[in-house]
């Protein structure tokens, strides 16, 4: 939304005006506000001949008409109109569409309901042609629900100050400002706690690994101790058997010192036999 572009618009008016006075400021006033792309209209309503109007019986309700362009409604002008100039089709259709976006910058949800009753319109499809003028203009942006029949606002642009307005205006931002802060700390506590839980469970991870990373180690050595000795035992177990083995060879020994032995007993007869003859 280009305000820069609106304040353009109205350039040429404020450059007439500063010139005018009477009439010719009346008439320029009733061109400014029918004027295609001239939303806006504080500057032109604060020149000093533009005020005079209002000491004018006369011009007085030119200075009216200039205000309800900048910051009234239709509303406003219904309920006026017997105080006011009467209002082309184009003043109407702007007019509501600054109507519009007074609506919206106060509620972001906009019910078709409400805005019939405020532009004074009867047809559903008028009041949406109505809409999508006022957000090709760039006065608002927002989605038409057809739905739910509402208007979602996203943003709009702003009117003129009501004088007397501003000690609203200004204590709406101060308790603005309030809310965001306090939003701002309950974030910020937020945040603090929600770090505070990370270190924990990051803390509590590492302990939990170096637990299960000494409980490995701790099998691990366990395993290759009973390895290791399991080992030693197959060792001594074939030691046993080896000197078993070599026992049974000593007594058996059949071609060694049992075959010398025989012989010997075999002998023995022979030479006992021998001394029985002397």
């Amino acid at each position: 939304m280009d305000l820069a572009n609106f304040s353009a618009k109205l350039e040429p008016f404020l450059l007439m005006a500063k010139s005018l006075k009477g009439a010719a400021a009346a008439k320029l006033i009733q061109d400014a506000t029918a004027a295609p792309g001239v939303f806006v209209f504080s500057e032109l309503l604060e020149l000093p001949n533009i005020q005079e109007l209002g000491k004018s019986e006369q011009h007085q309700k030119f200075l009216s008409l200039l205000q309800l362009f900048s910051y009234k409604t239709y509303q406003d002008y219904l309920q006026h109109k017997d105080k006011l100039p009467p209002l082309n089709q184009s003043q109407i259709i702007k007019l509501k569409h600054l109507t519009i976006v007074s609506l919206a910058a106060d509620r972001r949800i906009l019910p078709y309901a409400d805005l019939l009753e405020a532009l004074d319109i009867s047809n559903v499809r008028e009041l949406e042609d109505l809409i999508i003028d006022a957000i090709y203009l760039d006065l608002l942006n927002g989605k038409l629900d057809q739905k739910e029949e509402q208007l979602e606002v996203s943003y709009t642009m702003g009117r003129d100050l009501e004088p007397g307005k501003l000690e609203q205006v200004l204590a709406a931002l101060k308790d603005w400002a309030s809310t965001t802060s306090s939003v701002l700390a309950t974030l910020d506590g937020k945040i603090n706690s929600i770090a505070a839980d990370t270190a924990a469970a990051k803390f509590n991870l590492q302990e939990h690994e170096k637990i299960l990373q000494d409980n490995l180690k701790y099998v691990h050595d366990k395993q290759k101790e009973k390895s290791l000795g399991g080992g030693m035992a197959s060792r001594r177990a074939a030691f046993q058997l080896g000197d078993r083995e070599n026992m049974s060879m000593d007594v058996d020994e059949p071609d060694g010192k049992g075959k010398n032995r025989k012989a010997s007993q075999e002998m023995a007869p022979k030479n006992a036999r021998k001394r029985n003859k002397f």
